[in-house]
């Protein structure tokens, strides 16, 4: 295995394309394995995609690790390894006693092949495109050889994008333990497979995810795609935000596009929790728009659309304020572009020991506004002078 050990060290480098490990040595281990370059916080890794019966995981791994596992696979498992890199294509063969057969033959750079992983391959999505994962597929993202679907792409980007903010406060979550997540209002639970698949599947992460919807069909289609999947930590059940008991203690509260004022539930049932983290992306926020009421901007509130539109934002803005006052770090940030959805802020609170001495100035402007939140009501209880 020197020589291939020795190529490996010359050519595992992000002018390397694409190794494949097949021909495997038994049937019931791993029938596959392709390994690509990727970019990662500006540091090159390289994703391994093994695919072992049904079912597809994904590995990143560091240079030095990544040549010690082919060298390793290819001892264990393999027959035959495919490498191309920009100037040369490598086949490898391995017999039953362990000869190693080497061919290598230069090729002229295509003017297709990327000449750098930052600046001219497509975005490397912590999902990858043309590499089949079985919820995405059966959720309709995917075709059956991984192509994504031209009519769910926005989808697929969100999904995306969505696990970049869970990659983020990663950091923040408790160590040792098994972490518990809910999604509240889950519906066809696109993002529910997703956390589960990139924090179990892809990171090893000791977790427990639980999907909550009011849609009996839903959840029932759900439980049975888990099941297929061998997903044993997620489940889905029938409930409403506001009154689920189902666990104590909960890590992380995600919440995409529940409806008004479910959204502020949510929130309050993660603070009451102590929840570390968390997720919140709000959907029709009607309730401020039937309570705002300020003379100076009468002017402005006789328009129907300006009215609505600054009553979402300014009904997410109170919210991080309140989340503030109960000691979390709160931002809104963009989730996904304008273009795509105009749904697009999310709500992101990390739990931290102090909190805000933000009372004077929330007060100020709910009372400006003429406006009695929801979320406010959840966290404080009846509105008495001085609160918050």
């Amino acid at each position: 295995m020197k020589e291939l050990k020795d190529f490996l060290e010359r050519y595992l480098n992000e002018n390397m394309t694409q190794i494949i490990l097949s021909n495997p040595r038994l049937k019931e281990g791993l029938l596959k394995v392709k390994i690509r370059p990727v970019l990662m916080k500006g540091n090159l890794n390289f994703q391994a995609v093994l695919y072992r019966n049904s079912k597809v995981f994904h590995q990143n791994f560091g240079v030095s690790d990544m040549i010690s596992q082919i060298l390793m696979w290819s001892e264990k498992d393999f027959k035959q390894i495919e490498m191309d890199t920009m100037e040369s294509h490598l086949t490898v063969l391995i017999s039953k006693k362990g000869k190693v057969t080497m061919k290598k033959k230069n090729q002229s750079p295509s003017s297709d092949v990327p000449k750098s992983l930052e600046h001219n391959r497509k975005k490397q999505y912590i999902l990858q495109e043309n590499i089949p994962i079985p919820f995405l597929v059966d959720l309709g993202v995917q075709t059956i050889d991984g192509k994504i679907i031209k009519s769910r792409y926005d989808k697929f980007r969100q999904i995306n994008r969505f696990l970049e903010f869970i990659e983020d406060i990663i950091p923040s979550l408790p160590k040792g333990r098994e972490l518990t997540i809910i999604d509240f209002g889950c519906g066809k639970s696109y993002l529910t497979f997703a956390v589960y698949y990139y924090l179990k599947e892809m990171k090893g992460y000791d977790i427990r995810v639980i999907g909550l919807d009011l849609k009996e069909d839903v959840i029932q289609n759900c439980n049975e795609l888990r099941k297929k999947y061998g997903y044993e930590k997620l489940e889905f059940i029938l409930g409403d935000i506001a009154s689920f008991e189902g666990v104590d203690l909960v890590d992380m509260v995600i919440t995409l596009h529940a409806c008004d004022t479910a959204t502020d539930f949510a929130i309050g049932k993660a603070v009451a929790w102590k929840a570390k983290v968390i997720l919140s992306v709000p959907c029709c926020q009607h309730e401020l728009n039937q309570q705002i009421e300020n003379e100076i901007f009468k002017p402005v509130f006789q328009y129907g659309l300006i009215k609505e539109r600054m009553s979402a934002l300014l009904t997410d803005a109170l919210r991080a304020e309140l989340l503030k006052s109960q000691g979390y770090s709160a931002q809104i940030l963009e989730f996904i572009d304008m273009e795509h959805t105009p749904k697009n802020i999310l709500i992101r609170a990390i739990k931290t020991s102090e909190k805000s001495n933000n009372r004077k100035e929330y007060e100020t402007l709910r009372d400006f506004l003429g406006v009695n939140p929801t979320l406010e009501r959840l966290l404080l209880g009846d509105r008495q002078e001085g609160d918050l």
